[in-house]
């Protein structure tokens, strides 16, 4: 069985590295997962439908800039305390190259990560994953190079894709949802039981700034694939005087009935506004 550590530690450390060269180096998001994710500088099979929507895709192309896109954070775990906080991806284009500037979590949660000079996909992407990687691993003591195959794999191999309808600053639009779970049929399960239906759940439309409308992991019985209006419970917390970035109260902080209840964490990123920059 899994053992839920409640210690905190630093251990983005190989993780971080790879993916701050990759995104230096490489012109599309793709070619960055590829190598942050231990794919290594081969990779032979077929790109499949969710790499490419992922990772293939423009998600800035038809973003306006200079321009800001702010997404909330926030954690509802029974396992520690959990949390709301903002992620915010700067936007600014010279000689018709789009530079972002992401500032993933803030305080002691903040995630140093580097600018991009070229960007083409959404980088809220590989910070949630890096997030969510390093999250794992200090959670279990596993390997990151373990977690990260496991991910690779089943964008790969087994990611459904499916039709999705988001809601946006009170409009609705069409979308696509990818779903992967990366421990399902692993042969390592009994290492990991906790994580076996885990479910990461990618939310993108080309209606909305920045193409990724929301990002979500479930770990429990809350059921795979749910999301969070976001916007309308980062609302909710401002007028109960909620800041961003501050220890929620037990509306995302659960802790467990029982001792015996199974470790539930659930992680979810959504846009809820964006600010044009222009003076």
């Amino acid at each position: 069985m899994i053992r839920i550590q409640q210690q905190r530690g630093r251990s983005a450390g190989p993780l971080h590295a790879a993916w701050a060269w990759a995104l230096r180096v490489a012109p599309v998001l793709f070619m960055a997962l590829l190598v942050a994710l231990g794919a290594g500088t081969a990779y032979a099979q077929p790109v499949s439908p969710a790499e490419v929507l992922l990772f293939e895709t423009n998600h800035l192309a038809r973003t306006r800039a200079p321009s800001a896109l702010f997404y909330d954070f926030r954690k509802v775990s029974n396992v520690e305390a959990g949390f709301t906080d903002t992620v915010e991806l700067d936007l600014t284009k010279e000689d018709g190259h789009m530079h972002a500037r992401l500032r993933f979590l803030s305080g002691e949660r903040k995630r140093e990560l580097p600018d991009i000079d070229d960007a083409h996909g959404n980088p809220v992407l590989l910070g949630f994953l890096e997030h969510d990687i390093a999250e794992m691993k200090r959670l279990t003591g596993g390997s990151t190079t373990y977690f990260r195959k496991r991910i690779r794999m089943a964008l790969a191999n087994t990611a459904q894709v499916s039709k999705q309808t988001i809601s946006f600053q009170g409009k609705s639009y069409d979308g696509q949802a990818v779903r992967i779970q990366p421990y399902l049929d692993d042969p390592l399960h009994a290492r990991f039981e906790a994580y076996v239906h885990k479910t990461y759940t990618f939310i993108l439309s080309d209606a909305v700034p920045g193409g990724v409308y929301q990002i979500a992991t479930t770990l429990g019985t809350s059921g795979p694939g749910r999301t969070i209006n976001a916007t309308a419970d980062a609302a909710k917390g401002v007028q109960a005087g909620v800041q961003p970035g501050a220890l929620a109260d037990g509306r995302v902080a659960k802790r467990p009935e029982k001792a015996s209840d199974p470790p539930s964490i659930e992680e979810t990123l959504t846009l809820v506004r964006v600010t044009d920059q222009k003076r």
